[in-house]
């Protein structure tokens, strides 16, 4: 299934595909869904440079197995063409047989957005609601960010965007304001600025280690989704409440929240998932900086991939591949 179909098939499902991410989380976190470790093919000539293979199983009404297969290589900005690329592989959770594969960078990024929209509602509850939005890093996951919370019914009066490159920044600008939503689009001359003119933070660069060291940035207690995960120091998690959508996955591969665990020596920094937050099991403080750091579950994938695999059957615009498997006899 081309990017292009997948793409059409997600626009305009926001509400839709946020909800859909809240409750396979839950799923997860009540035991009908299979997330293991995903499993990272790094290259020695090319350090910066990665493929991850997420593999997971998802239960409930909707089964269905399979695996993501996306590579991320920060090299390609500088290059003109994005970062990531990705493919989603469906299988029949009887059989074992794929039925299904897709483009996925589009599946990726909406999971990824609709992580964070789920994260922003219910890490805010209790606050005042935020009207300063800054992201740092303004790639595509910054626009589906972007586009998600605004679908969800989030209204800004400022929205800060700060990237190392300013034609990113001016581009995301121009994207913001081609939406025609209220609320003026600044682009940020520093890291620091950016946070401490913001309520709510949108971390989505293609860093590979923290460039955010400054904790009286944050003096003023932001919620922070740190999307892209390695952007801020040791010590700026551990001033922070933290938040994750799994401890095991989240805690590994040099995240920032891996580092704090390596500088602490324990995971104690942890305040919970996620989930703990949704079933109201972790109640968040209001007098802190909240960071949630959502490592990117294979489950997710899952779910938005069966969504637009079914409603692209249908619509019976499946693109079928006839002949692909050669024998399906066994004699």
């Amino acid at each position: 299934m081309p990017g292009s179909q997948v793409r059409q098939t997600l626009a305009g499902k926001e509400r839709e595909i946020v909800e859909l991410v809240r409750q396979t989380y839950l799923l997860y976190d009540a035991g009908l869904a299979l997330n293991p470790p995903s499993y990272f093919l790094r290259f020695p000539d090319r350090p910066s440079s990665r493929i991850i293979a997420l593999p997971a199983s998802l239960g409930g009404e909707e089964a269905v197995d399979g695996m993501k297969w996306i590579s991320s290589f920060p090299e390609n900005v500088d290059r003109g063409i994005p970062r990531a690329s990705a493919i989603l592989v469906l299988n029949d959770p009887e059989t074992g047989f794929p039925y299904a594969c897709m483009e996925s960078s589009i599946v990726s990024a909406t999971r990824t957005a609709a992580s964070a929209a789920v994260g922003a509602d219910y890490l805010t509850r209790g606050r005042a609601l935020p009207r300063r939005v800054g992201f740092i890093g303004a790639g595509l996951i910054a626009r589906y960010v972007h586009t998600f919370l605004v679908a969800t019914g989030w209204e800004f009066d400022e929205i800060g965007v700060r990237d190392t490159s300013l034609d990113s920044a001016a581009g995301f600008q121009t994207y913001v304001e081609g939406t025609g939503e209220p609320g003026r689009c600044t682009i940020h001359e520093s890291v620091g600025s950016l946070i401490r003119g913001s309520d709510l933070i949108v971390l989505a660069t293609v860093a590979s280690a923290p460039h955010i060291y400054d904790v009286g940035a944050f003096d003023h207690h932001p919620v922070v989704l740190n999307v892209s995960l390695r952007d801020l120091s040791a010590e700026v998690i551990l001033n922070a409440c933290n938040v994750v959508d799994d401890i095991e996955h989240c805690l590994k591969a040099d995240t920032s929240p891996h580092l704090a665990e390596q500088s602490l020596g324990n995971r104690s920094f942890v305040h919970g998932t996620l989930a703990d937050v949704v079933e109201s099991r972790t109640v968040i403080p209001t007098d802190r900086t909240v960071v949630f750091s959502p490592f990117g579950m294979g489950v997710l994938d899952l779910a938005v991939g069966q969504l637009v695999h079914q409603t692209v059957e249908a619509a019976g615009e499946l693109q079928v591949v006839e002949g692909f498997f050669h024998e399906l006899n066994r004699h």
